[in-house]
């Protein structure tokens, strides 16, 4: 019953690594750059239910949809400001400036709320669901979170490939600049993208401090790693490998904490993860692409 239990808990903190790892897929597969600042987007959702919840007294799903539009524009101001004028230039100093995003996001956090942890109130209020007489409980946050993913898995996907918006992001991940010239808005489709992650990553902040009521301006660092972590592992680039590898990677770190260590699950995730690239480089629903040269 216990391994019901850790295996149940860790699907839903694998889910809530597959929303974030979405968004970090979107990005990579459409604009080719690893945004390393999308874990502090999440902080800042979190923040932004948080305010409209506490200090404005709104419902809690007021104060997501709040925080998803809030994000959204973060998404689309970041991109615009930090990440467009380097388009072209060396990966590596996207990543650098990536970094910086991150940090910088980090201290506003700490200058505006502090660096002292808050207490997150939940926004789900379903009663737990106990099965076995109660020998196995189910939150409602962890239902949400599980449905939630699925949800935005199959969404996603969908819309990627039935929309025109989602087809010309499919034309721009493919070949920009030829995209460009049969006239797709290529600067306005990475915008949509990064809207797109941004208003992913305030949902996943909301359910992650739904389940783990602690906020902080770090809160969004971990788990963005991790999220990372989960979107190589499924195959970066690839929607359902997000998912995948956000399920795995909570399942592997809720049971390594369970029977193994609590101080060594993050280097037994890795270790898996490294184990997986050394067999298929690609990740697991990744494919490989040739380079043209």
């Amino acid at each position: 019953m216990n391994f019901l239990q850790y295996l149940i808990n860790g699907i839903s903190i694998g889910s809530v690594y597959a929303i974030i790892a979405l968004g970090y897929t979107m990005v990579y597969g459409i604009a080719k750059m690893l945004n390393f600042a999308h874990g502090d987007v999440i902080m800042i959702g979190a923040y932004m239910s948080y305010c409209a919840t506490n200090y404005l007294g709104l419902h809690p799903l007021v104060g997501l949809v709040i925080a998803m539009a809030v994000c959204t524009f973060l998404g689309i101001t970041i991109e615009a400001l930090a990440y467009r004028p380097l388009r072209g230039v060396p990966s590596l100093a996207v990543l650098i400036t990536a970094i910086g995003v991150s940090y910088f996001l980090q201290n506003a956090a700490q200058l505006i709320w502090g660096s002292a942890p808050k207490n997150y109130t939940s926004i789900v209020s379903m009663e737990p669901l106990k099965i076995f007489g109660g020998g196995l409980v189910i939150t409602g946050e962890v239902l949400i979170t599980i449905a939630a993913s699925i949800v935005i898995m199959l969404a996603l996907t969908l819309f990627t490939g039935k929309t025109k918006m989602g087809k010309a992001m499919r034309a721009v991940s493919e070949d920009r600049d030829a995209a460009q010239l049969m006239g797709i808005p290529v600067n306005r489709t990475i915008s949509a993208t990064f809207a797109i992650g941004s208003a992913l990553a305030a949902l996943a902040g909301v359910l992650l401090c739904s389940t783990v009521p602690t906020l902080m301006p770090t809160t969004g660092s971990m788990p963005g790693i991790r999220a990372f972590t989960a979107a190589v592992l499924g195959g970066i680039g690839s929607i359902p490998g997000a998912m995948l590898g956000g399920i795995l990677l909570g399942i592997i770190e809720t049971l390594s904490k369970a029977y193994l260590s609590t101080q060594f699950s993050d280097a037994i995730v890795f270790t898996v993860l490294i184990l997986v690239l050394l067999v298929k480089p690609s990740g697991l629903l990744g494919k490989t692409v040739q380079e043209k040269v």
